[in-house]
């Protein structure tokens, strides 16, 4: 395999944070704050010098419990404890000084919520890592994604893909590269088709094709850290398909280390996070 790019994640003697760049998550609601969690602690782990987790107002006190290095915004919500259409203009305005946005991990299919998800990414011209609900909000909404201009990288697994590509999933697993390059294409963005090897596309033809990870990964929660590593990558000055392509590389691997000491049924998405940081150790020695 051809050498990943990874010169990104050296340090200067001198650095501060601010210059390690700032995650916004927006993540988590009632029964899923978890997926928020994970995504944060992924971004900090992969180095990004700030991450803030924009979460539901009732849910702001489990953010602040389950994650100690992460700071967190209170947002409008919902009935349901998922973000509130409301919370577009407090997003808007915390966007403003922010590096890279996550948006997807947990924040439910509430119908407010998806729309407020389609007004973030239509309208906030920020880079961007989409995933789960928020993936879940632009099928049959395409268009949506013509409106950026900023760095765009989408992580759907074959299921996902199939809705916003109105595909059944095995046409999308017999397409698997072609498909995810038609996607990039179209809309000028980065695809993380994810599964067994997963897909990295650009809409400039480039194809990443990755060979680490096991089936350990089809546990909940292992997307969400994906998504915190390639957002991590990208806060530090990575561009799109440099940071994805580095990201699923070191995901799989980390779970491959996983699986030297444990069962594979027993991996979970928090034994990724703990061996993450050995993994990114030996890349950058």
């Amino acid at each position: 395999m051809r050498r990943i790019n990874s010169a990104f994640l050296k340090r200067k003697k001198q650095v501060h944070k601010g210059e390690c760049g700032h995650v916004f998550v927006l993540a988590g609601s009632r029964g899923l704050t978890g997926a928020a969690c994970l995504s944060a602690q992924a971004a900090l782990l992969s180095g990004a010098g700030l991450v803030t987790v924009g979460i539901a107002a009732s849910l702001n006190n489990i953010i602040e419990c389950k994650l100690t290095e992460a700071m967190s915004l209170s947002l409008p919500e919902t009935s349901q404890a998922s973000l509130s259409l409301k919370a577009f203009d407090p997003i808007k305005d915390f966007s403003q000084d922010i590096d890279v946005i996550i948006i997807g991990p947990g924040l439910s299919q509430n119908s407010q919520t998806q729309k407020l998800i389609r007004k973030i990414i239509g309208l906030i011209s920020k880079p961007m890592v989409i995933d789960a609900d928020a993936i879940n909000a632009l099928a049959g909404n395409l268009n949506v994604l013509a409106k950026r201009t900023a760095q765009t990288v989408i992580t759907p697994h074959p299921g996902e893909m199939g809705r916003l590509l109105g595909l059944d999933v095995e046409k999308i697993q017999k397409n698997r590269r072609k498909l995810a390059k038609e996607l990039s294409c179209m809309y000028n963005i980065v695809t993380i088709l994810k599964g067994y090897q997963t897909v990295v596309a650009d809409k400039d033809g480039k194809i990443f094709i990755n060979k680490t990870g096991n089936p350990g990964l089809a546990k909940g929660g292992s997307g969400d850290v994906l998504t915190g590593i390639i957002a991590g990558f990208m806060a530090q000055g990575a561009s799109a398909y440099n940071a994805a392509e580095l990201a699923v590389y070191v995901h799989g691997l980390a779970a491959d280390k996983v699986v030297q000491k444990k069962a594979m049924v027993s991996l979970l998405a928090s034994d990724i996070l703990e061996n993450l940081p050995l993994v990114l150790k030996k890349l950058t020695n």
